[in-house]
């Protein structure tokens, strides 16, 4: 009877096969996730919150250029906005109001402007350019419509509060305030803004239509000057020569000056506009349009 032979079984071999046989899965521990799968979730996390980081900075970066152009635009460009116009006159403001009190508005070295207008009668006060040769006049007060910047300026450094509110407004031919505009209704009674003589009264003409009349004053300590008053009615009882006394001598009324253009002063007022006209020009030269 055949056998088979004898197995040769050896250790190095057989017994290494029997050492690597399986053993049951419930004692291998999980397999953790390779390291490299963290690292890149942590990088791309930190790339969001970069992004993020960089929108957030471009948005206000936006936010403080108009917020910048803005403020600039409102500190050099202040006399385009108009004010909110007051309230409408009540029916005593139709009154007679007599002469005003002495109030400075502006003034020209030593030569002094007082209010030409009663102070219950005056809708707004203004500067703006004026016709060819006018000298600019130092406005008194604050002016309303100002930027931002010179508001700044005027609180930490302080400025002349004493004189009428004004208004910087566009327009004209001569320096930015160098035509006076005080606002009232038209009727209303003019005086002279400074004290000395008649030297002239002339007939102001725009398109073959009178529009009332310009007055030329020689102030008394400023003669090298004179002082013309236009948009007025002229008083009948005033004439060439006459001496006149600031804020006590009649020259006339206001002219309704709406027909003939649209005037500035109508952007900080509640009605057309009108106002008288105060300009300062060398005495060799005299020229109101």
């Amino acid at each position: 009877m055949l056998r088979p032979p004898d197995w040769d079984w050896t250790f190095p071999s057989d017994g290494a096969l029997a050492l690597k046989a399986e053993q049951p899965l419930a004692t291998l521990p999980p397999m953790p996730p390779p390291v490299h799968h963290r690292r890149s979730r942590a990088t791309r996390r930190r790339q969001l919150e970069r992004e993020r980081r960089l929108r957030r900075l471009a948005v206000l970066f936006v936010i403080a250029l108009v917020a910048l152009v803005t403020l600039l635009l409102s500190a050099f460009g202040g006399s385009a906005a108009p004010a909110k116009p007051p309230a409408p006159a009540s029916a005593s403001r139709l009154l007679p109001a007599g002469p005003p009190q002495p109030e400075l508005v502006g003034r020209i070295g030593s030569l002094h402007l007082r209010l030409p207008i009663s102070q219950s009668r005056v809708t707004a006060v203004g500067f703006q350019g004026g016709s060819a040769g006018s000298i600019a006049i130092d406005p008194l007060g604050t002016q309303r419509n100002q930027g931002v910047l010179r508001r700044l300026a005027h609180a930490v450094f302080g400025s002349s509060s004493a004189g009428p509110g004004w208004y910087q407004l566009p327009g004209g031919q001569g320096p930015s305030t160098s035509a006076l505009e005080v606002g009232a209704a038209a009727g209303t009674d003019v005086y002279t803004p400074v004290d000395g003589t008649v030297l002239s009264i002339s007939d102001v003409v725009i398109n073959d239509r009178n529009y009332g009349s310009r007055i030329d004053l020689q102030p008394t300590g400023s003669p090298s000057l004179i002082v013309s008053v236009s948009h007025v009615h002229v008083d009948p009882s005033l004439v060439v020569g006459s001496p006149v006394t600031a804020s006590g001598s009649k020259l006339g009324s206001i002219v309704d000056f709406s027909g003939a253009e649209k005037q500035s002063l109508a952007h900080y007022t509640n009605d057309s506009g009108n106002h008288v006209v105060v300009e300062v020009h060398p005495a060799a030269v005299v020229a109101l349009g």
